[in-house]
């Protein structure tokens, strides 16, 4: 049986681009065909995974210039038992795709908003007088390229070719070392755990990362201090930290992190353990390895 994999659409997004890449090294080294599902949004596409649409899917995480993708985050804390299987990171070059004639005629440019972001400093050089509209996608909005007078896309060159359209302008990220962190993430081991679930936590063997995120009890003074330390007195690095509104109330946050450690280390045991005493909840993602689709 072929694997269903979810993913941001319409087709030529970078999204679907590192599906791709995650479909060619499952066919070159587990043997395994599977076959691509868009949706119209990233938190849609763990919904499939969710609500079992879809086997896996793949969402950006984080991009080298502009952060973490909140949307992502925000998903993976309101859904239960979602799982990252694998991290690809993949370079990202955006392109300018537009039917008008010139720079000079473009009028409005439509991307996602990470995209609009990445290249903040290229539209304020070269279109400083030009409306900038966000949209769900880096794709959506190529097929009224060719009806709408003076409009442009941030995209891929892959975009350009799949949808036939030309490009204006090439290589407009701010910065060249562009790359964006893509998770797979299927419907598997994440866990909510609180000091009465420790005991449950199953080993995941051979994996280098850890991601998982928390609440805590009180919004007092020293308890994020106090949470994060545990790490640092493991001797246990952390990648990454992030906050997120809980939603519930002005001032309360969620705390992401990545860890550079596997939970099945005995250092994360004592980690997670004591964690517990200052959190309401953990949610562990998974423990993982990092690939680079250079090397894929």
């Amino acid at each position: 049986m072929n694997l269903s994999i979810a993913h941001l659409g319409p087709p030529g997004n970078y999204s679907e681009q590192a599906a791709l890449f995650y479909v060619n090294w499952l066919a070159k080294t587990q043997s395994k065909q599977a076959v691509l599902c868009s949706y119209p949004s990233i938190a849609q596409s763990l919904k499939a995974v969710a609500h079992k649409s879809a086997m896996l899917a793949v969402v950006p995480a984080e991009n080298s210039i502009e952060g973490s993708v909140t949307m992502t985050m925000d998903a993976m804390w309101q859904l239960d038992s979602l799982h990252i299987e694998l991290a690809l990171v993949m370079p990202i070059v955006h392109v300018l795709i537009s039917c008008a004639s010139s720079l000079d005629s473009i009028k409005t440019v439509y991307s996602h908003p990470q995209a609009l972001a990445q290249c903040q400093a290229w539209l304020e050089r070269f279109l400083p007088d030009v409306q900038s509209i966000a949209t769900n996608s880096t794709t959506e909005t190529l097929e009224k390229l060719e009806t709408e007078e003076g409009a442009a896309t941030i995209s891929s060159q892959r975009a350009a070719q799949l949808y036939n359209l030309p490009i204006l302008a090439a290589g407009i990220n701010d910065h060249p070392d562009n790359c964006t962190r893509f998770w797979v993430v299927s419907l598997g081991s994440t866990q909510n755990l609180n000091q009465d679930s420790l005991q449950d936590l199953k080993p995941i063997t051979n994996k280098r990362h850890t991601s998982l995120a928390f609440s805590l009890r009180a919004n007092i003074p020293g308890a994020l201090v106090k949470a994060l330390q545990i790490f640092a007195q493991l001797n246990i690095n952390l990648s990454r930290v992030e906050s997120r509104p809980t939603k519930r109330s002005l001032g309360e946050y969620l705390f992401f992190i990545d860890l550079e450690a596997d939970i099945q280390d005995e250092r994360m045991q004592a980690a997670l353990k004591e964690l517990s005493t200052y959190t309401e909840v953990i949610k562990i993602f998974g423990s993982y390895n990092v690939l680079s689709t250079r090397e894929m």
